[in-house]
């Protein structure tokens, strides 16, 4: 089963590739309702421990940005105000999490 929140607009997640670095820049964007005060990120390679994503000023808009390893997945998921778990509509594919849910499935593949 996967979890989408119809509240929350995703409006992409952009990959950089660095030239220089084995690594991709990763920055998530979202439009979370205006009820919402905040999200976080939650994924493997933050340990599964909530992130929370800054919010943009004057703006419904939270954003994360981080660098990982590039020719790997990773797997993560967004959520809302510390209680509503949701999935990124247009991730790449989903993955079962063991919960009974599904995870996110992010690659930095080139």
């Amino acid at each position: 089963m996967v979890v989408f929140c119809s509240k929350m607009e995703f409006d992409m997640i952009n990959k950089k590739f660095l030239k220089t670095k084995d690594e991709v820049e990763i920055t998530f964007e979202c439009d979370a309702p205006q009820a919402a005060s905040e999200v976080a990120i939650v994924a493997d390679f933050l340990d599964w421990q909530p992130e929370p994503m800054k919010k943009v000023a004057k703006s419904s808009t939270f954003k994360f940005k981080t660098r990982l390893p590039k020719d790997r997945e990773f797997q993560f998921r967004y959520l809302l105000d510390k209680q509503e778990w949701v999935n990124d509509p247009d991730a790449e594919q989903y993955i079962a999490n063991g919960f009974g849910e599904e995870n996110c499935l992010l690659t930095t593949y080139q």
